[in-house]
């Protein structure tokens, strides 16, 4: 990695709930916005909810940023031409990783400072 790339990297981080969300329901692949939204909605265990226009305006600047884009419309087995399907660029997943690294600190760091509670626990 480049000291540009590097920069660049963390340029993009710290990420919003949402766009972190959204990258992170396009880790495992190219997904359409419906099920964006599911995805993002089982993974913010009930804390985030996403609705169209929050998503779509995201997938707008993600695109225009080179997080995510467009790809072909759905496989000729799905048969709905009007989807939208959306996958991560290189980038993307590198703000991902960066993002969850500085979460993964975040934390660490609250765990050692007995502010990370565990679930159904209060301190």
């Amino acid at each position: 990695m480049t000291s540009h790339d590097s920069r660049q990297s963390q340029e993009l981080n710290p990420l919003t709930p949402a766009v972190f969300h959204i990258l992170l329901a396009l880790a495992e692949g190219r997904k359409h916005g419906y099920a964006i939204m599911k995805e993002v909605e089982a993974d913010g265990g009930g804390f985030l909810r996403m609705g169209p226009g929050t998503l779509y305006g995201s997938l707008q600047r993600m695109t225009a940023a080179g997080l995510v884009e467009e790809t072909e419309t759905a496989d000729e087995a799905d048969g709905d031409e009007r989807r939208r399907y959306y996958q991560l660029t290189s980038a993307g997943r590198k703000a991902l990783n960066g993002e969850t690294a500085r979460l993964r600190q975040a934390l660490s760091a609250a765990k050692r400072k007995g502010v990370a509670a565990p679930a159904g626990t209060a301190r």
